[in-house]
């Protein structure tokens, strides 16, 4: 990995580029493209879909219905421990995640009644990749916050060659109680999940990351559905001192480089001795690595700052999806770490825990949106609404501030509609 200094010019543009690394998120001659699909799909219904999934997913499908999945009681022929491994991931994002279940609340006083509901989507789609790999973690990730939300139809829709290839994936459905699978992937998915066609069902949201064509797609039309936000390549941003193990610094960067060649994999410090550690252990271990072909392209580089103030100023203008603090001065650093989808604080807390078990969902907002976004949880499942209700004694109390307020505004309607309240004519 190069190292770069900070305070140089190729430092700055370095870091410049990656605080606006969000523009470059929706690609014109994708976005133009995926269009195309999604207004095909939109207009065309199934037989638009079914064109789009044999020419682009490389399915033999002959027909809508070869689309639509059968679930597996049972799956067979599964790589030892993987279902012990799943059940674990599975309690894990549970037992977190349940602690986001909120009812809504109820409040009174001198004849008001205000109260929040809380009413969880009717049906959502789910997207799974399987581009590179298939991701039975995504569908743990994100259905069961769903669940637990209380979403009565759970839809998932993921590319069909990951389907087959994929028995975690397969089995892990079945274990979350998923009964309708499409095999279909790319804009062509979320078109169908957006609009609907003679066999595909609207959805209320669309939830999962995915590839560029996702991404455009699920921009196109979240004007019509609601989107849990526009995922980028996955990203890592580890800020480690002195006291790090470069041996686990770079194992860390090239776990997450490996997902995509436009994923990001940035090193910050103040050492320069572990700067050169970590660049010749990177070197090591990509010589054994199979997805080294990938890896090399997203490995960004290794920033080297002033002190550990700067360093953790950069992550915070960068705005990672996944920050990692490795170090001595880790816990006093973490307590400071506002801009990130998700912090991992300590050389045993590596983002891959994050990715499979830790508990809290690893789908993410990247490309610096976690200035503004949140991981996905059971509150992107709930639609929220209030019910007010007024006493005639407390209508009266009010009237005259709102009659004030909206005459303030211009609004003579408004305001005559609470003068009402005061047992007038006006």
């Amino acid at each position: 990995m190069k190292i770069v200094r900070s305070d140089s010019r190729q430092g700055r543009k370095l870091l410049e580029r990656l605080v606006h690394r969000g523009d470059d998120l929706l690609d014109g001659d994708v976005l133009g493209r995926a269009g195309k699909i999604v207004d095909s799909v939109r207009r065309g219904g199934d037989r638009a879909l079914l064109e789009a999934v044999r020419r682009y997913d490389r399915s033999p499908a002959r027909s809508i219905d070869d689309l639509c999945l059968a679930v597996p009681e049972e799956v067979d022929g599964l790589a030892p421990g993987i279902e012990e491994a799943l059940e674990r991931a599975i309690a894990r994002v549970e037992r977190f995640h349940e602690r986001q279940v909120h009812p809504g609340y109820w409040m009174a006083e001198n004849g008001v009644e205000l109260v929040e509901r809380r009413a969880p989507f009717g049906r959502v789609g789910v997207y799974v990749p399987g581009g590179r790999a298939a991701y039975p973690s995504t569908a743990v990730m994100t259905v069961v916050p769903a669940r637990l939300a209380g979403v009565e139809e759970i839809v998932v829709v993921t590319p069909p060659l990951a389907w087959e290839a994929s028995g975690a994936l397969r089995f892990v459905l079945g274990r979350l109680g998923v009964t309708e699978v499409w095999g279909m992937g790319g804009a062509q998915a979320v078109a169908a999940l957006a609009h609907g066609t003679e066999s595909v069902r609207r959805v209320d949201k669309i939830v999962g990351p995915g590839n560029a064509w996702v991404t455009a797609a699920k921009h196109l039309v979240s004007a019509d559905v609601a989107i849990d936000g526009l995922a980028g390549p996955s990203e890592v941003v580890v800020v480690a001192d002195g006291g790090a193990d470069p041996a686990l610094v770079a194992a860390d960067l090239l776990a997450q480089a490996e997902h995509d060649p436009r994923a990001l994999a940035l090193l910050v410090t103040d050492r320069r001795k572990l700067a050169k550690q970590v660049s010749a252990e990177v070197d090591r271990q990509l010589a054994d690595l199979p997805t080294a072909a990938v890896a090399k392209q997203a490995l960004e580089a290794v920033l080297l700052v002033a002190d550990m103030d700067e360093a953790l100023d950069v992550a915070q203008r960068v705005a990672p999806e996944h920050l990692q603090l490795i170090g001595t001065g880790a816990e006093a650093l973490a307590e400071r770490a506002t801009m990130a989808s998700a912090v991992f604080v300590g050389a045993g807390s590596p983002v891959v825990f994050g990715d499979y078990l830790a508990g809290p969902s690893h789908v993410l907002p990247t490309a610096g949106t976690a200035r503004f976004s949140s991981a996905l949880g059971v509150e992107d499942f709930v639609r929220r609404s209030h019910v007010v209700r007024l006493d005639d004694g407390a209508a009266r109390r009010l009237a005259g501030a709102a009659a004030t307020l909206a005459d303030a505004e211009g609004l003579p309607a408004h305001a005559a509609s609470a003068r009402r309240r005061l047992g007038g004519e006006s």
